[in-house]
């Protein structure tokens, strides 16, 4: 009898020996799958339209502001898809069929979207509206410009897409170089002490725009005086008219030419240099500058298109 309970006792160890075997190594296979999901890092971007969750570096990315996609470029982060109708001239490559055409900015083409699986879709105010389909997709980062505070803004974007892509240091970098440039031209902005008017032509009309609107950036960031501080700030601009423009008077006369900058020809230069406005000051001393419609227009707020702006505003000085 002793013989069989010491054989009971010995069976019933081995049991609980290799229960317990068999629980540490289910342990051990659980641990394995959490460690695996943390090395997977989320990145949580909240917007006015929704949330997104991020996996950090995204490989598919699919982008429909050019300012983002300029800042890409410059950080050597590969892209999948764009739009590629009126692309700007200095992102030309990304009209190569190595890149997939998901439609135009306004008219983004869902079904070459959804194809493609993006990990990421980067959209701003162009494309707000259509936030809810994006998101459908994938995961969709809404990018918002505040032009009232255009440098904070800039820079908050910019160090996003540093966070997500594994570059905060290559951005903040550029963030310090970009800041410097805008030192010296706001410096000698500040000093010639001349009175500027923005304004954009669109096929024989033209909208004016002053401190903290879209264009703003030429007042609020690189210096220059406002011939106009009252101007309506509204995304499309102020309306204007000619005997307008010659009554501010201003000093320098900053034109952008929409239709350019959506692939028509040029025109604003027959609109503006009438009788009236080469009464100003502007034409006068030869100081009406036609900015880069892309850059302007297009692409601002990104690392590369803001670097441009700045050379645009020095060049005028």
């Amino acid at each position: 009898m002793k013989k069989y309970s010491m054989l009971g006792l010995l069976f019933s160890i081995m049991l609980v020996l290799a229960a317990c075997g068999g629980t540490s190594k289910d342990e051990g296979t659980s641990k394995k799958t959490s460690g695996s999901n943390a090395n997977s890092e989320t990145i949580t971007v909240k917007s006015q339209y929704g949330e997104a969750k991020v996996e950090k570096n995204p490989k598919k990315v699919v982008v429909f502001d050019f300012g983002i996609l300029d800042t890409l470029d410059e950080l050597g982060v590969e892209v999948t898809g764009v739009p590629q109708m009126a692309i700007p001239k200095y992102l030309e490559k990304y009209s190569d069929k190595k890149y997939t055409n998901v439609g135009s900015l306004k008219e983004p083409d869902f079904e070459a979207i959804h194809e493609l699986q993006p990990d990421v879709i980067f959209i701003s105010g162009r494309q707000a509206e259509l936030y809810d389909q994006f998101a459908e997709i994938a995961p969709t980062v809404f990018i918002e410009y505040d032009y009232a505070k255009y440098m904070d803004s800039f820079k908050k974007n910019m160090e996003l897409v540093g966070e997500i892509f594994g570059k905060e240091d290559q951005v903040a970098t550029k963030l310090k170089d970009i800041d410097g440039k805008i030192a010296t031209v706001n410096k000698a902005a500040t000093a010639e002490n001349k009175k500027a008017l923005i304004v954009l032509a669109n096929e024989g009309k033209v909208s004016a725009y002053g401190k903290s609107s879209r264009f703003g950036i030429i007042h609020d960031v690189f210096g220059y005086g406002a011939a106009d501080e009252n101007i309506e700030v509204s995304t499309h601009g102020q309306s204007i008219t000619f005997e307008y423009i010659m009554e501010k008077n201003p000093d320098v006369l900053f034109v952008i030419d929409r239709n350019v900058a959506i692939g028509g020809e040029s025109g604003a230069k027959k609109t503006i240099e009438n009788d009236l406005v080469k009464k100003t000051n502007a034409y006068k001393n030869g100081k009406i500058i036609y900015l880069n419609a892309d850059t302007w227009y297009l692409s601002g707020g990104g690392l590369k298109s803001v670097q441009l702006m700045a050379d645009e505003i020095e060049a005028a000085l």
